[in-house]
């Protein structure tokens, strides 16, 4: 009833809570919020833990300190040798616990942070571009030990988190904008905020995938009515670059994000977009970064793995084997955590199998016909290119796919499918205002969940089925400002995602509509 009367009563009350924000607001907010969210995973995964992290910090050790290659023999799956400060080399030694969840976090010995005599160390990540690694490598300049370690991740969180925090820029700033928030929401999985929180290349990958695409819709939505934004144009300046430059398969990603923006708009809009001087300069500095990217790849060969071999096997069978798995790889997308060794539980990933689920039911069923077309081609795209990567290395280096290395393309799946419904009805009545509430407390309870798993993996560690919850009160290791403080800390944080969310969702129409132009991007 108290709903009802804030939904349809003109108080003042209701005034001041419906006050459309700013979108420059939306996206400092939203910054804030998933920065704090990033830095919390930061601390709650012990260090080095992230998948083949000691491997990209030392590339980044290496490159802040002007190496942006490494000493190789040219052998396939042998690892490039850099020289880094002694105590970066060593965190090798960290993972001790890897590929054995009963094992906690307190196996490991720490090493001497004061110890920066130049050492020799290997990385498998050696032949990546440098682009990434110069930006976080800045964490280990200046301080030393687990204190700059913890500089590296917490730089990581904060420039990712700026990219995801881009998706409700974005969103904000279209007409219609509800559904486009709802699926910015769904794409933020906690494999997202966990591969953030960590020195890997994958979540900034992840995070610009999804902004250089938002930014476009938004150019596209807004060409021949205005300039683009500074700001606008900014983000996929930015994204775009950094995107191409993350890792060897992003380039894919950026034209795949492309395409998925100019198709389903006019070609009116194209050619109106294709005049704007800002537009033009967006192309050219993305373009130039692209062919920097292209040139490093082929020189540094990239696409040649550093990791250990693994048997071979026949493309055609890898293929399929991969097309059979496609499905299993969505506890990867919500959130495996550590080397693999950590799954989410259930409920985690049936919560993020309904929401992501439902937008792909209600895209493939979106009106016009012409919008469901880029919802095709991303499916698509998710359901072949990994069977197809994999098939092409199959017989040379083995089995080597892991579901995070598609999370950018999944994620870039369910923005266009939040474009596709965004013209649906949106009736803010008090039975959607319930639905998004509870909505909202599953996705801070899923999120909260997978923290304490992999909390509860490290403090007291996974045995089966042993159910020891309880015991993580006397628990074998803890993180900085104690697991407590941390599951507190990211609970209060979610919430309050949650509030502000609800209230994007329930305000008026964020950006302006002018008569006509709905008509003009839906034909």
């Amino acid at each position: 009833m108290r709903t009802s009367l804030l939904l349809h009563k003109p108080t003042s009350a209701v005034r001041k809570f419906s006050a459309v924000p700013s979108q420059l607001h939306v996206l400092l907010i939203a910054w804030l919020l998933i920065g704090a969210a990033s830095t919390v995973w930061c601390f709650a995964s012990p260090l080095m833990s992230a998948p083949d992290e000691a491997a990209h910090t030392i590339k980044a050790a290496a490159v802040a300190r002007g190496q942006y290659g490494g000493t190789s023999s040219g052998v396939q799956g042998e690892l490039l040798t850099v020289e880094v400060p002694k105590y970066i080399a060593e965190v090798q030694n960290f993972n001790c616990y890897a590929t054995h969840p009963e094992i906690t976090a307190n196996c490991y010995q720490p090493t001497d942070g004061a110890d920066r005599t130049p050492v020799k160390a290997t990385t498998s990540a050696g032949n990546y571009n440098p682009v990434y690694y110069a930006i976080v490598g800045l964490g280990s300049r200046g301080i030393a030990g687990e204190p700059a370690l913890y500089a590296m991740r917490i730089i990581s969180a904060w420039v990712t988190s700026f990219f995801l925090a881009a998706f409700f820029y974005a969103a904000s700033c279209m007409r219609k904008s509800r559904y486009m928030l709802i699926a910015s929401a769904v794409s933020v999985t906690p494999a997202a905020l966990f591969l953030s929180g960590a020195v890997n290349p994958n979540g900034l990958e992840i995070a610009t995938t999804g902004a250089f695409y938002m930014g476009l819709c938004v150019m596209l939505e807004n060409a021949g009515k205005s300039r683009p934004s500074w700001l606008t144009t900014a983000i996929v300046v930015i994204s775009g670059i950094l995107l191409a430059n993350t890792r060897p398969l992003s380039l894919l990603w950026l034209a795949l994000a492309v395409m998925a923006a100019v198709i389903g708009h006019s070609r009116f809009a194209l050619l109106a977009l294709l005049k704007a001087k800002r537009f033009q300069l967006s192309v050219v500095l993305v373009s130039v970064s692209c062919l920097f990217a292209v040139w490093w790849t082929l020189t540094a060969h990239s696409l040649d793995s550093l990791f250990a071999v693994t048997p071979p096997l026949p493309a055609d069978e890898a293929a399929i084997l991969m097309l059979d798995r496609t499905v299993g790889y969505m506890r990867e997308y919500v959130g495996v955590l550590g080397s693999l060794d950590t799954a989410p539980p259930a409920a985690v990933v049936y919560t993020w199998v309904l929401g992501f689920g439902w937008l792909l039911m209600l895209a493939f069923t979106a009106r016009p016909v012409k919008l469901r077309w880029p919802v095709a081609l991303t499916t698509i795209a998710v359901l072949a290119v990994p069977p197809v990567l994999q098939a092409g290395s199959s017989e040379t280096v083995g089995w080597i796919w892991q579901g995070r290395y598609a999370l950018a393309l999944v994620i870039l799946l369910i923005l266009v499918s939040g474009r596709a419904v965004r013209f649906r009805p949106f009736n803010p009545s008090p039975w959607s205002a319930s639905l998004i509430r509870w909505s909202l407390v599953l996705g801070v309870l899923a999120h909260a969940y997978l923290l304490l798993q992999g909390l509860r993996r490290y403090t007291v560690g996974l045995h089966g089925d042993h159910i020891n919850w309880t015991e993580m009160f006397e628990p074998q290791w803890q993180p900085p400002m104690s697991w407590q403080g941390l599951a507190v800390a990211y609970v209060i944080v979610l919430s309050i995602a949650g509030l502000c969310l609800y209230r994007l969702l329930m305000t008026p129409q964020l950006a302006p509509q002018t008569p006509g132009n709905m008509s003009k991007v839906a034909k």
